[in-house]
């Protein structure tokens, strides 16, 4: 059977369950798209391509599978690098195929080459320049497994016009196996028994996850360990819904703008466990200071984030999901009746500090962006999915919206991208149609893919975005407020779009609050709308989040408000 590339492409991708890409058209890639107008394999438009990858992030994380885009050569490859950066910082699995000049001609400086693999390989799980047809299955279906196996990740597959023009004769390859890549999964047992022997010994324990609980599917394991031990827990931004906000055990998230109980959990407790996290500097502060008076454990499928920032007492190398069943399945062994009693004074203490230095603010007569999350979160009841932008927008959305669930927080942790959370929207509305999907926003971060509100009007996606208007790059704004004697040097917006005009001109709904007594009312007509719409919340222009741990200090040094 004689297939040309492009042919061969979409037929792998098809035996890989592909239903969606996210892409842009152009010359390098005009067979495959030629090919994929033919398949059954629903295509996104987006307006911009770095928007391709963000949206193929979204539908990964909110549909738990791997997110796929299609791009030109040239600027449309380098335009995904920061999405691509993105996913590799927060180990999500997307495949990026890139168009390319013909082989013949790459080096030769020809019209849209670029070195799209040199340029991809930090930000990259793996890359792949394909060189012959021939190799282009066995090399998508390595895509794919590299993708999706032991810690997820982006991989590019480059793509060269004349191996997507060329036909040969196609034999199908065999299943993806890399001899050199073989991920550990399950735990040593000896390890095990060592944290078993932890956890009963300890008086003050904790528990930090992180992202790779919810990459691994572990949340329910986590939630019985917790319960079993009666063992606090605390999240990263990328772990929120990894363990459910409403529980009683529920520290809130640790780090720069984490709770005062987590962050003060972290100087008194004497035994951290770490579940798929990667010690990030927002969640440490001063790392020689970070949870001094403890032993930690620290599980994690990547052996290279072991011990990489923080020393620790008892790693452990494996799959989070698969570790903590056998962990659990060891405790059940145990005599743990007197833990209840045992972990009694530690939880009352937690106690004292939720009571003493809750989240809060005041509401004036002018919006509070912590009260629009707040009321959103009251409306909505835990049951959206929510991305996020980046900045002050993306760590209230943190702190006073309650995820119950993996899967419903979605955010760039790791690169802090500016412009992912309509992108992301859009991808996670497709991952999952019935459900409802709203982006909180700041009115600087929104501007970067306001385009992508065209796709979302395209293709019907009843998205909503809730924007956070202060007039300001309002994290900036913090930091210079708070350590810059107020010089707001280029955070000032003072030439903002009307978002309700520029909604409507993308053919969306548009609604504004300025008043308190407006938000609810707002909320609830958007919230109920079957258009994508842009809410737009004028709010306190100088509101600070707190707590915050300054650059360098201790994380139980906070500012408190």
């Amino acid at each position: 059977m004689k297939l040309t590339g492009a042919q061969i492409m979409m037929k792998v991708l098809q035996e890989e369950g592909v239903d969606t890409i996210f892409g842009y058209p152009g010359g390098a890639v005009i067979d495959i798209f030629d090919e994929l107008d033919k398949t059954d394999i629903r295509h996104v438009l987006v307006r911009q391509e770095a928007c391709a990858v963000h949206a193929a992030d979204g539908y990964a994380r909110a549909g738990s599978r791997v997110g796929v885009c299609l791009v030109t050569s040239g600027p449309g490859a380098t335009n995904t690098v920061s999405g691509i950066a993105s996913a590799y910082m927060d180990s999500i699995p997307v495949v990026i195929f890139t168009g390319q000049v013909p082989t013949h001609l790459i080096g030769n400086d020809a019209f849209q080459e670029v070195d799209t693999v040199g340029i991809t390989r930090p930000c990259t799980k793996h890359n792949y320049l394909v060189k012959r047809t021939e190799d282009l299955a066995r090399i998508i279906k390595e895509a794919f497994l590299i993708a999706s196996s032991g810690r997820p990740g982006p991989v590019l597959v480059d793509i060269p016009k004349n191996v997507s023009a060329t036909a040969i004769d196609y034999k199908a390859p065999p299943k993806a196996t890399l001899k050199s890549y073989n991920p550990t999964y399950t735990p040593n047992v000896k390890q095990l028994h060592k944290v078993v022997s932890l956890i009963k010994a300890a008086k003050t324990p904790m528990i930090f996850a992180g992202g790779g609980v919810i990459l691994s599917g572990a949340a329910k394991e986590l939630t019985e360990l917790a319960h079993k031990t009666r063992i606090p827990v605390t999240t990263s931004l990328m772990g929120l819904g990894g363990f459910p906000g409403t529980d009683p055990l529920w520290l809130g998230m640790i780090g720069m703008h984490g709770t005062y109980r987590a962050n003060m959990c972290t100087g008194e407790s004497d035994l951290l466990i770490g579940i798929g996290v990667r010690f990030d500097d927002r969640v440490t502060g001063k790392t020689d200071e970070f949870a001094a008076k403890a032993k930690i454990v620290h599980i994690d499928i990547d052996p290279t984030s072991i011990r990489k920032n923080i020393p620790v007492t008892a790693p452990v190398v494996g799959d989070c999901k698969i570790t903590l069943a056998k962990l659990n399945k060891l405790l059940d062994k145990e005599d743990l009746g007197d833990l209840k009693k045992k972990r009694k004074k530690w939880l009352d203490q937690i106690q004292l500090w939720k009571d003493t230095q809750p989240l809060a603010y005041k509401q004036t007569d002018v919006i509070k962006p912590q009260y629009v999350v707040e009321k959103l979160y009251e409306l909505t009841k835990g049951k959206a999915i929510i991305t996020t932008e980046v900045g002050q927008n993306q760590m209230w959305a943190a702190q006073y919206y309650h995820y119950d669930k993996p899967n419903h927080f979605i955010t760039s942790g790791g690169l802090g991208c500016m412009g992912f959370g309509l992108p992301a929207a859009i991808g996670a509305q497709l991952a999952c149609p019935d459900m409802l999907v709203v982006d909180i926003a700041g009115d600087g971060s929104i501007q970067m893919n306001i385009q992508e509100m065209t796709t979302a009007v395209q293709n019907g996606l009843p998205v909503k975005i809730v924007i956070l208007n202060n007039g300001h790059l309002g994290m900036v704004r913090q930091w210079q407020e708070l350590f810059f004697e107020k010089r707001y040097a280029a955070t000032c917006l003072d030439c903002a779009p009307d978002f309700v005009k520029l909604a409507e001109a993308y053919g969306a709904e548009g609604l504004r609050a300025t008043k308190p007594e407006e938000v609810e009312t707002v909320l609830k007509k958007g919230l109920a709308s079957k258009k994508p719409v842009i809410m737009d919340f004028v709010v306190e222009k100088e509101e600070c989040v707190y707590p915050m741990v300054p650059a360098g200090a201790p994380v139980t040094e906070m500012l408190l408000v």
